[in-house]
């Protein structure tokens, strides 16, 4: 790696953090005002809203990555144009592929190290936030075990798997008691569906044991279940695509495949994670002729105000096109690669004006 390259890098760098910082520190004030409105409940205070939003920290960086790259580009390039250091290297003979080459290296140790973040750290600590959070608000339900969800409605004690993004629920157990130490009842169903305001038990069988421990079992194809737990509170138990790495996503796309259940907001999560590497390129690409062009044209002010809005729409457009594929089934591969599709081809059109 030449001095050209560690120069270049270490001004984009620095840059690209100061950015970071700042992203973090928005996105980080807007999770903790949408947590005002949960503080108070259960035992979720002032303190755990914090943790909350520190604990989501990892994701926001993730997800900001690009935007940060762009605007970090533009700002180290902007550096290097105001004390006329570009128009020096472009006099040596040093031309703007090798200018974004030297960009680029950098935004590869980037992106290497978001993939960490994305893999690594972003799943146990988003997890960890939501278990925080769904805890204190629901105080009766505990899920730091590895056999699902357990908890207490009146007499009874319930047990569910797993909450499946469509809200159903699957591998019901109901433990009915009579008293504090005999088991009246078991109910044991395969899922069950929140129908007209209350849940509906399918395939499921009831064992019921009596005063003399005689045992008797009978089978149902459906049945009421009547229970103060709602739909809402099971919200916030079903997994998000943000609490798992690559191989999980793959993982549990095939199992809501198998469940029969809706996966294209896991598919988009997971194929957003495979595009990451490609807009963040794409973003260190476009930074360039933003910065060239306005050395030629002396509007650097404008266009570093056009970089900066170019920055933001990217990660906006990506959002609407999330929206789109939940909404009008859009394939959730063309939702997480034609954002960056569009703005490679911007960045292209751009490099013409300054080669």
């Amino acid at each position: 790696m030449s001095l050209l390259d560690l120069y270049i890098g270490r001004t984009i760098v620095h840059q690209a953090l100061v950015v970071m910082a700042v992203l973090v520190g928005l996105f980080s004030l807007v999770i903790f005002i949408d947590q005002i409105a949960d503080i108070g409940s259960g035992d979720y205070g002032v303190l755990r809203a914090f943790a909350f939003v520190g604990l989501s920290v990892p994701r926001i960086v993730y997800e900001v990555f690009p935007m940060a790259t762009l605007l970090g580009a533009i700002l180290g390039l902007s550096s290097m144009a105001r004390d006329s250091e570009l128009i020096v290297i472009r006099a040596s003979g040093v031309s703007v592929a090798r200018i974004t080459l030297s960009a680029l290296k950098f935004g590869a140790f980037f992106v290497l190290v978001a993939i960490l973040i994305g893999e690594l750290v972003s799943p146990y600590s988003e997890t960890l936030a939501q278990q925080i959070k769904a805890k204190a608000l629901h105080r009766n339900i505990d899920q730091a075990t590895s056999f699902g969800l357990w908890f207490r409605d009146g007499d009874t004690y319930v047990n569910v798997n797993e909450v499946m993004p469509n809200l159903s629920l699957r591998g019901i157990k109901i433990f009915q008691f009579a008293g504090h130490d005999r088991l009246h009842s078991l109910v044991d169903a395969e899922v069950a569906n929140f129908v007209g305001g209350a849940w509906e038990m399918r395939d499921g069988k009831t064992t019921t044991i009596d005063a003399e421990g005689f045992v008797q079992m009978t089978e149902f194809v459906r049945q009421a279940w009547q229970t103060s737990v709602t739909q809402e509170m099971m919200k916030m138990f079903a997994v998000q695509p943000a609490q798992l790495s690559m191989t999980q996503l793959r993982r549990y796309i095939d199992h809501l495949e198998r469940n029969h259940q809706d996966t294209r907001a896991t598919e988009l999560a997971y194929w957003g994670k495979w595009m990451l590497p490609i807009s963040t390129a794409v973003m260190v690409v476009l930074a360039i002729p933003f910065v060239l062009g306005s050395i030629r044209a002396g509007t650097m002010g404008r266009n570093l105000f056009l970089g900066s809005l170019m920055g933001l729409s990217f990660f906006f457009f990506s959002q609407v096109f999330g929206y789109a594929v939940l909404v009008y089934g859009v394939p959730p591969l063309l939702g997480a690669t034609l954002p960056s599709v569009i703005f490679l081809g911007i960045a292209m059109m751009m490099y013409r004006r300054v080669l």
